[in-house]
């Protein structure tokens, strides 16, 4: 029988603001891995998802970020 997600998962909207923006998917477990990762451009959208392999999500560069905890603006170093 094959293992279906729940669907209250979480679901987090990125949003880039700026060219160049890098989002890391990271796995659950002992030991905390890089599993997947995407790099957006100017307006461009992904939504993911927080599943049993993901754990954490890291967004580096200028993006808006919306979740069912609100909207924050990740940013890039000066």
């Amino acid at each position: 029988m094959e293992k279906r997600q729940s669907q209250n998962s979480d679901y987090v909207v990125i949003k880039a603001v700026d060219d160049g923006v890098s989002v890391i998917g990271l796995t659950r477990g002992t030991d905390t891995r890089f599993h997947h990762s995407e790099k957006l451009d100017k307006g461009e959208i992904l939504i993911a998802q927080f599943t049993e392999h993901t754990s954490a999500i890291k967004i580096r560069g200028n993006a808006k970020v919306l979740t069912c905890l609100g909207e924050i603006e990740s940013e890039m170093k000066k």
